[in-house]
Formats: structure tokens, C-alpha cells, sequence
């Protein structure tokens, strides 16, 4: 649930900024109330056409940023992931699969799985998420000290 908050809260700023910008640009260039000024003012539509589509630009931009910057967060404490790991290989498909990219938390909540050629369209990835005692595997004792040789 924290996750997708963050996500609404970023879209939330993101969209009180680009507000802001169109507020700005409507106090720069106000609508006139002649009906034939728009004759001579050709140059100021112009500019304020050019101000739209840059705020327009924009926004698309921010949206972008935020759902990119998104996909790469912990579902669990929000911090980026790290450690990309390539695995897989084309000359080697049988042996290790096709090729992927793993992200892992550094907290050891989980592991984004996504494939390196997306030939379907959107990007196809799948979070793995970790039991909260991930260390215990890693920190077990391998045998006892009687079974050595």
C-alpha cells in the first residue's frame, strides 16, 4: 500500500507543478477582450502556443520520470534497487534461459526480474519477494564439525 501512496504522491506534485506553470502562463499572456486584436497579435499567440507545448512537453516528461523511477523502488521501503545482474544468454538458451536483468533490494526484501529484449510491447517484469529472514539461509552452519574428514 506504501508503495502505490508514494506513487499517487509523486503524480499529485507532479501535477500541482505543471498547474502552477499553466497558471504562469495564463498571468503572462491574458485573453483579450477585443475581437479584432487577435489581427495584431500574432506574435504573442505565437509565444503563447510555444509556452503550452513546452509545458505540455513538460508534464509528459514528469509523468515519464515518475513511472521509470517507480518501477525500480522496493515494494517493501521504497529505496531504489540495486545491484543490476545480467543473466542468461542468447548462445546459451538452453542452458541459462533467456537473457534477464535482476535488481535486488539492499535490505533484502526482494528481486526485480525483467527481460533484456522486449519484443511484446511493454516491459515484462516480476517482482520476487524475500521471507523477512533472508540471511538465515545464508548464515546456517554448511556441517558440523564431526563430519569432516
Amino acid at each position: 500500500m506504501r508503495y502505490w501512496a508514494y506513487f499517487t504522491a509523486k503524480l499529485l506534485v507532479a501535477a500541482a507543478a505543471v498547474r502552477g506553470l499553466l497558471a504562469l502562463i495564463l498571468k503572462t499572456f491574458p485573453a483579450s477582450k477585443d475581437p479584432y486584436a487577435p489581427l495584431g497579435q500574432g506574435l504573442n499567440y505565437l509565444l503563447c502556443d510555444l509556452a503550452l507545448m513546452v509545458c505540455f512537453l513538460l508534464a509528459v516528461g514528469a509523468l515519464y520520470a515518475i513511472v521509470r523511477d517507480q518501477r525500480y523502488r522496493c515494494r517493501v521501503c521504497l529505496r531504489r534497487l540495486r545491484m543490476p545482474i545480467a543473466t542468461g544468454s542468447w548462445s546459451r538458451l538452453l542452458q541459462g534461459g533467456r537473457p534477464r536483468i535482476e535488481y535486488i533490494c539492499t535490505y533484502g526484501h526482494g528481486t526485480l526480474r525483467e527481460d533484456d529484449l522486449q519484443l511484446t510491447g511493454g516491459p515484462h517484469t516480476e517482482w520476487t519477494p524475500h521471507s523477512d529472514d533472508i540471511w538465515a539461509e545464508l548464515c546456517a552452519p554448511g556441517k558440523d564439525a564431526g563430519d569432516r574428514p
